[in-house]
């Protein structure tokens, strides 16, 4: 079978994932960034077109199956429709967007190219994740109550001062958009939409470099009933310390936790237990701090199959749209806190 062919926009640290995984099961034909020297390391390592202009590589390569968009936040939305415009596929990583009208803008583009919109979210890949899902819809929890989600990382001055985006507000979005936006997608996927949602952020201490919250507390009522708390932190001293989900249900209670929800930690189910489950990939590593579990490979192999056999998109661009939503909601009710 002849191997699709990949352009990476965008050529920064997560991007390096992108372009080890395409390398390995596809073709990466081009790579762009605005820093030349970006684009030309990417060009060497993995002998790919070196471009520092998106629309001149659309322009030129015109046999590219998908586009791979890796660039700040807050240009996802342009990029993707740009690829899209081209008649290109796109993954896209996370967040889609930070806002739900650049999310519509980006699926009314998909809609119009007949393309497909794949959005980065790795997490529901992670074992004890995928098991809880399982279990949910198998309904052996009964009635979920409450669910408690925990996201204590560290994410020090350096982190920010090494960026010339991260921190900033009109690029970056806030902690929950660039953080911890893998998080509340599991929220919605496991369980679904809220009802409502209220929380309170402040910046502790990271004040002279970001523009946001680097601390929040969220509570929030499930549309089926369950209730929410959210707490979140970027202060967790010196290390990540957690990234954990507790659903209780009438009829058991599931805790995945460790750094990066890659433990079953906790399990108490009427009648059944989550057994054998495979081993955990480890973190995306950035040398001096780590990042949600690295299962992009998952995500191109879904990409391949849907493109090359007619599979279903493990993440949509819908499904993208809500964690946006979601995020957009709880900023909005801490405005006035």
């Amino acid at each position: 079978m002849k191997k699709l062919k990949f352009a990476l926009i965008g050529c920064g640290r997560i991007a390096l994932r992108h372009a080890e995984i395409i390398n390995n099961i596809a073709e990466l034909t081009a790579v762009c960034d605005i820093k030349p020297e970006r684009a030309d390391e990417f060009s060497k390592k993995f002998f790919s077109k070196p471009y520092t202009s998106i629309e001149e590589l659309l322009l030129n390569e015109k046999d590219t199956d998908v586009v791979s968009v890796c660039t700040p936040n807050s240009f996802h939305s342009a990029h993707t429709i740009a690829a899209l415009k081209a008649g290109k596929n796109v993954v896209c990583e996370k967040p889609m967007a930070i806002s739900v009208s650049e999310c519509n803008r980006m699926m009314i583009e998909a809609d119009k190219s007949g393309k497909d919109l794949f959005i980065v979210k790795q997490n529901r890949f992670n074992p004890p994740v995928a098991a809880l899902k399982q279990v949910i819809e198998a309904g052996r929890l009964g009635k979920i109550l409450n669910v408690e989600l925990n996201c204590f990382w560290n994410r020090n001055d350096e982190y920010y001062r090494q960026s010339d985006w991260k921190g900033k507000k009109a690029i970056d979005g806030g902690t929950l958009f660039t953080q911890f936006s893998h998080f509340i997608d599991l929220l919605y996927w496991l369980i679904g939409d809220f009802k409502t949602l209220n929380g309170i952020g402040r910046n502790f201490i990271h004040t002279k470099l970001v523009e946001f919250e680097d601390t929040g507390v969220v509570i929030g009522e499930f549309e089926n009933g369950a209730l929410c708390t959210i707490n979140y932190t970027v202060n967790s001293h010196k290390q990540n310390m957690e990234g954990s989900i507790t659903v209780f249900g009438e009829n058991g209670t599931v805790k995945i936790g460790g750094q990066y929800l890659n433990v079953l930690e906790y399990q108490s189910i009427d009648g059944y237990k989550i057994e054998g489950l495979p081993a955990s990939r480890p973190a995306n590593d950035y040398g001096f701090y780590q990042g949600s579990m690295s299962n992009h490979e998952k995500v191109y192999e879904n990409v391949i199959d849907v493109l090359t056999k007619g599979g279903t998109i493990a993440a949509n661009a819908f499904e993208g749209m809500k964690t946006v939503e979601i995020i957009e909601r709880i900023y909005k009710s801490m405005e006035n806190c």
